[in-house]
């Protein structure tokens, strides 16, 4: 089988396709031979050396992708309600950039009729992101306003949608023109683009008293102002530092880094609690070993899909021995919606 196999943290050229052997599924665990595969972010900071989780939980070599889809090709010993050849989605804590994928049962899922291999593959992540936000850490009410950064994004339009579902006033901030459309037609009530317009000046005039909840995955460049621009008992959700890191060139400047790390605002919980504001912050791949969570995303997400109430980002298609310029292009910022590989 091919596998993307990174050896050494660094740029485009170490996305490696290689050959491997295929492997043998354990008990609880599944083989699946995978159809499209999701490109986030994470994956470029796995690349880069940067994605802590990734460092300490597997090192070098490492196959970097988190959600896949697929057919069911082996069980493993004890596996139930599933069959070889059953269509299936599902999460895998790294190693998804393979023809191959082995992972526990119970992150695999079923691909409903109405969804394709790529369409099935876009789709975890991004929403799961988006409902673990909104639905497991916080409580929504009707007409809450918020705030979404990258909204054109694939998380971002996966919050758009699930902020609307509860009733709330939504704003998106897009950074390019060409996507202020998307964010409108999935429900927004205002769309900042912040090429055109001073995104805090907007904001303050489309709410003066503030945001209930702001969702930032830009790191240092916006944090301190969003956080700022919570009314009482609002609460910023971060889940990204993207502003920290190159959109271009595909190689990381260490000293640059460090440098907007230490740009980076701190939250002193004092002060947190004498104006009322809270953070909130979690990192995606430790929800997989969560069964309870998990499921109760996934079965959610997909009864929404099944009535019609959220749709699914558009899909640029990549064949898996391009993964370099998946990267390229999910790094420069440009991309709307999601990003997948054709194995």
């Amino acid at each position: 089988m091919k596998k993307i196999i990174i050896k050494k943290y660094g740029g485009y050229n170490q996305l490696q396709y290689l050959d491997a052997s295929v492997p043998k599924p354990p008990p609880g665990h599944i083989l699946v031979r995978t159809k499209s595969i999701g490109v986030n972010y994470a994956d470029v900071c796995v690349r880069w050396g940067i994605y802590e989780s990734a460092k300490k939980l597997k090192g070098l070599p490492i196959t970097p992708g988190f959600e896949f889809s697929g057919q069911v090709e082996e069980l493993g010993d004890g596996v139930g309600n599933f069959y070889a050849g059953d269509r299936v989605f599902g999460l895998t804590f790294f190693e998804a950039y393979s023809e191959f994928v082995i992972v526990p049962a119970h992150q695999l899922f079923k691909i409903p009729q109405s969804l394709t291999y790529d369409e099935a593959s876009a789709f975890p992540v991004t929403f799961i992101t988006a409902y673990h936000a909104l639905f497991q850490n916080v409580v929504l009410r009707e007409n809450m306003k918020i705030l979404i950064h990258s909204a054109a994004g694939g998380v971002g339009s996966s919050l758009v949608q699930l902020a609307k579902i509860k009733g709330c006033h939504v704003t998106g901030v897009v950074g390019k023109t060409h996507k202020v459309e998307l964010v409108e037609k999935l429900g927004a009530n205002n769309v900042i683009d912040k090429s055109k317009e001073k995104l805090w000046d907007k904001a303050e005039s489309i709410s003066p008293e503030g945001f209930d909840i702001i969702l930032d995955a830009n790191g240092y460049s916006t944090l301190k102002d969003s956080y700022q621009h919570l009314k009482p008992t609002g609460k910023l959700i971060s889940y990204g530092f993207h502003s920290m890191l190159p959109k271009k060139g595909g190689k990381i400047n260490f000293l640059s880094l460090a440098l907007n790390y230490l740009k980076s605002p701190w939250f002193n919980p004092v002060h947190m609690s004498n104006v009322n504001k809270s953070l909130i912050t979690f990192n995606l791949s430790f929800l997989f070993s969560r069964k309870d969570l998990l499921e109760e995303a996934i079965f959610d997400l997909l009864s929404m899909l099944k009535e019609e109430k959220i749709k699914l980002p558009p899909i640029t298609t990549f064949p898996l021995k391009e993964v370099a310029k998946a990267h390229q292009a999910i790094e420069s910022g440009e991309t709307i919606g999601k990003i997948v590989l054709n194995s």
